[in-house]
């Protein structure tokens, strides 16, 4: 019998190397469904909502290469979006099948069409419609290999009469290419760095996760040039060094010692970041950027120098050119402000909190002591991303998986999934918010399906605690951030996954410890402190201003309760402001 154009993009899906497709069946994609199925090689994930399996499918793309997730016309497409846009604007290779409405009704209003050249345009490095089986291997190729070269989304376009239209022969290549080019400065351009570089007395070096495979080399040029060593939040597990060359993070997640290194450097060198936060890049110093995509050199700060290259080669090429630095004092003394910066996120540590307010910081970093030094996080948008960025530390292979470009809510418990699909053989832990979560429950049903042992560890602080943060340094008095939560051990339980809530901060240690060791999924209910504040590492008069002006309007209104535990659980953030 002749394959049917279905069957002929599984089958170059496979060779492509697509373990899984994540997706709800149901009217277009039914044919696709059924040529997997006959196949046998690629595994139908069924996730409860297409969201749910653009996030998972972009966890396994940045984790492993290459993923897909599929929506079938109208709905399925559009619940696709936010998960889509994730692995847009996060750079990894996902192929996303949208099947669609018969092509003979297409331009006619027919139920459930969605125009998907449109829809799919902002989100997609290459989008293409197939309308004819002669058409097909074409633009599945063609899709496969942006996918891959450009390391971004390509959404092919499938009206559920093409596939199942006889397949043709491709009058081209359908094979996949995957090249590993080498990519570095010109002669030219790395003398010129390197001579910038040699002239400076003091040289800060910032990575961002395009130096995610230059982790050794990293080190090796900090130990030259005795630099200090910040990171992107992305770039953290693959750029945080030991003492005294690590500093930490900048940006609104970050902490003080990372932004006044930057600042302070003579040459602040910039390795595979696209960092967003143009008011956290200093403008008084010699700036080099070094990454692979020429279009993003210099849109965040004023550069002395930019250039194409992948971090890893570019910094070999550029060791034997720069000169060993003899004086450490630079290094040293942002070395020690790093430290203090640490003593004192550890006081946060160390202030365990109160029933039905256990101080997150805590929890976070109790969470970072019992982890496997290999496990995977996955980090809800908000406070959560807060409390992951300053505690949970490098201790060996460990990876961290988040929204941080797109910074939509609930993708953790998403991600998790298809972390620990990709990944069965590693810890993979949940950091969710309580708000977060709330979005995309029913998702709990494919993790208890799939028995996958995701350990899931609600931040429950009955608010948005972040956009309550935000709207306070704005000089604003909180409004609709509160929330009336479910108990979530019980919403657990109803899906079949064990379950507990905690309550008081003298149990964290123990039950943690204990949750990490289950065999199989478990949910952890955390009641967290809600008044745990996380300024940035570098706060601005006008947030200053804000935050008193917010404070004030609170003690008018007659919350002064709440002034008070804002007060009293963030006083070592705050005593500079107060």
């Amino acid at each position: 019998m002749a394959k049917i154009v279905a069957e002929q993009l599984v089958e170059m899906l496979v060779e492509a190397g697509v373990k899984r497709v994540y997706a709800v069946t149901g009217d277009s994609l039914n044919y696709f469904n059924e040529a997997i199925r006959k196949d046998g090689r690629i595994q139908w994930i069924h996730v409860r909502h297409e969201e749910v399996g653009a996030y998972a499918a972009t966890a396994e793309a940045e984790l492993d290469g290459l993923a897909c997730c599929a929506g079938s016309c109208g709905p399925g497409h559009i619940h696709l979006i936010n998960g889509v846009y994730e692995a847009h604007r996060s750079h990894v290779p996902m192929i996303v099948i949208a099947s669609t409405i018969p092509t003979n009704q297409m331009g006619m209003g027919y139920f459930q069409e969605t125009n998907t050249y449109k829809l799919f345009d902002d989100c997609s490095g290459y989008n293409q419609l197939i309308t004819s089986p002669e058409q097909a291997p074409r633009i599945i190729q063609s899709a496969i290999q942006h996918a891959i070269s450009k390391k971004g989304v390509s959404v092919i376009g499938l009206p559920g009469d093409v596939s199942e239209m006889k397949a043709k022969d491709s009058i081209t290549s359908t094979q996949i290419f995957k090249c590993n080019p080498v990519i570095r400065p010109s002669d030219q351009e790395l003398r010129s760095m390197a001579e910038l570089i040699n002239k400076a007395s003091k040289v800060t070096l910032y990575a961002g996760i395009g130096a995610a495979n230059a982790r050794n080399e990293l080190k090796t040029i900090a130990e030259k040039l005795l630099s200090p060593v910040g990171y992107s939040f992305r770039g953290k597990m693959n750029a945080q060094l030991a003492p005294p060359y690590d500093v930490g993070m900048t940006g609104l997640l970050g902490i003080p010692s990372c932004y006044q290194a930057m600042k302070e450097a003579d040459v602040l060198v910039l390795l595979g970041t696209d960092m967003p936060y143009d008011e956290f890049m200093p403008t008084d110093n010699k700036i080099i950027q070094i990454d692979t995509s020429e279009e993003r050199l210099g849109r965040r700060c004023k550069l002395d120098i930019g250039a194409v290259g992948d971090i890893k080669e570019t910094i070999n090429a550029l060791l034997p050119l720069l000169d060993q630095k003899q004086d450490s004092s630079f290094l040293d003394s942002f070395g020690k402000f790093a430290d203090k910066v640490q003593e004192n996120l550890n006081q946060y540590v160390e202030d365990i909190g109160d029933q039905d307010a256990i101080q997150p910081e805590f929890v976070a970093d109790v969470i970072n002591k019992y982890a496997s030094p290999n496990a995977i996080f996955t980090l809800d948008t908000g406070m959560t991303c807060v409390w992951g960025a300053r505690y949970i530390q490098q201790t060996g292979d460990r990876k961290m998986l988040g929204s941080f470009n797109h910074g939509s809510m609930a993708n953790a418990m998403p991600m998790a999934i298809g972390a620990a699909l990709a990944h069965p053989e590693r810890q993979v832990i949940a950091m969710c918010g309580d708000g977060g979560l709330s979005m995309l429950l029913g998702d709990l049903g494919t993790i208890k399906q799939y028995n996958l042992p995701i350990k899931i560890i609600v931040f429950n602080n009955r608010a948005l605690g972040m956009v309550k943060l935000e709207m306070q340094v704005a000089g604003l008095v909180d409004n609709q951030t509160d929330m009336e939560n479910p108990d979530f051990s019980k919403v657990a339980e109803a899906f079949g996954i064990p379950a507990m809530n905690i309550h008081k901060p003298q149990e964290i240690d123990a039950v943690i410890d204990q949750t990490l060791k289950v065999d199989g999924p478990f949910l952890l209910n955390i009641f967290t402190n809600p008044n745990a504040l996380a300024m940035p590492s570098h706060i601005s008069a006008n947030q200053v201003l804000g935050m008193t002006e917010s404070m004030g309007k609170l003690l008018l209104g007659g919350r002064m309760d709440e002034v008070f535990e804002t007060i009293k659980s963030n006083y070592k953030h705050l005593k500079s402001i107060f």
